[in-house]
């Protein structure tokens, strides 16, 4: 488990590569994450965006952005946690993915960024 805490947001994700649904013989390997968000700062916050960085083995890389997670945009009070699964594709067997939410204070309005620490994707076997 990768976990980072930035203004008193922490954040911790953990992978599993999907074997079932993964195809190595057509470059297709998928793996799921789940992303526990913890505030443990005195204030409400909600968060607002997601921006991922993706990158293969093979130096493919990409980005993906969008509002909330999974469709919502979680409100967090003090003390709160918010857990999420999703998932990501790769074409190779090795990969990574780190990235940011952007968060906001519900009191002040007061907006931030908060670091989804790197994590590496790999498909179990590539390490054999």
């Amino acid at each position: 488990m990768q976990t980072l805490i930035t203004e008193g947001i922490k954040v911790s994700v953990e992978t599993h590569y999907q074997n079932n649904y993964s195809r190595p013989m057509e470059g297709k390997y998928i793996h799921a994450y789940r992303v526990t968000i913890e505030n443990l700062s005195d204030s409400t916050v909600q968060l607002l965006r997601r921006h991922w960085c993706v990158r293969d083995s093979n130096g493919e890389f990409r980005q993906i952005e969008g509002e909330g997670v999974i469709g919502i945009q979680p409100v967090l009070e003090p003390g709160e946690a918010h857990q999420y699964v999703s998932w990501c594709h790769l074409r190779t067997g090795l990969g990574k993915m780190w990235g940011t939410y952007l968060m906001q204070e519900t009191l002040q309005e007061g907006r931030f960024s908060v670091k989804i620490p790197e994590f590496n994707l790999v498909a179990p076997f590539v390490l054999n």
